[in-house]
């Protein structure tokens, strides 16, 4: 059929078809081109599907969190300078120190795969990487944990006048935070969903 007699519509569908399959068998040709040294080389240096998406998304978690963590590091120093801060007990001194100190080293975990990624600089992502970076944020899930439950400590002993309440009350928020954070994921790890 003389291409003047084929629609434009159809003569485009046409080249672009053709074009896709010059492209992909450019593609082939260079797959082939490679020698078996290569093609090894590249097996190992390749990504399996998906390990750059979940690279992405472990970073974006870590990035999700920091600001948060952030926020409340800036408000626990504020605390100090404030004039509330010199009429608590020394125990509520220092578990405010304490509390400021878990956040630091929880902050410092989660920028941690961030830095490593940016440092290293490697030209492919590893599976190593990712559970590296996953591993690492949820080790920095701990001391922040820890820093919040002692800040409620803090706080609602100033509110309550009284040690016990502020005892129970920041045991109950760490149980919260083991259960949600750590005990649920795990239990569902443990029994996939059907």
């Amino acid at each position: 059929m003389p291409l003047s007699v084929i629609p434009t519509k159809d003569r485009k569908a046409r080249r672009d078809k053709t074009l896709r399959l010059r492209a992909h068998d450019a593609m082939a040709r260079q797959r082939l081109q490679l020698s078996s040294d290569e093609a090894s080389a590249a097996a190992q240096t390749s990504e399996p599907k998906g390990l750059r998406d979940d690279a992405r998304i472990t970073l974006d978690e870590a990035r999700m969190i920091l600001p948060g963590m952030q926020a409340l590091f800036g408000f626990q120093l504020i605390a100090v300078f404030s004039d509330g801060f010199g009429r608590l007990a020394d125990t509520e001194q220092f578990a405010h120190l304490g509390s400021l100190l878990l956040v630091t080293i929880s902050i410092a975990l989660i920028m941690t795969p961030a830095a490593y990624d940016r440092i290293v600089d490697e030209p492919t992502i590893s599976r190593g990487f990712v559970k590296l970076a996953s591993r690492v944020i949820t080790a920095a899930m701990v001391p922040l944990m820890l820093g919040i439950a002692i800040e409620i400590y803090v706080v609602t002993s100033v509110v309550f006048e009284g040690r016990g309440t502020a005892a129970v009350t920041a045991l109950l928020v760490a149980l919260l935070f083991i259960g949600l954070w750590f005990a649920f994921p795990w239990l569902r790890r443990a029994r996939p969903v059907q």
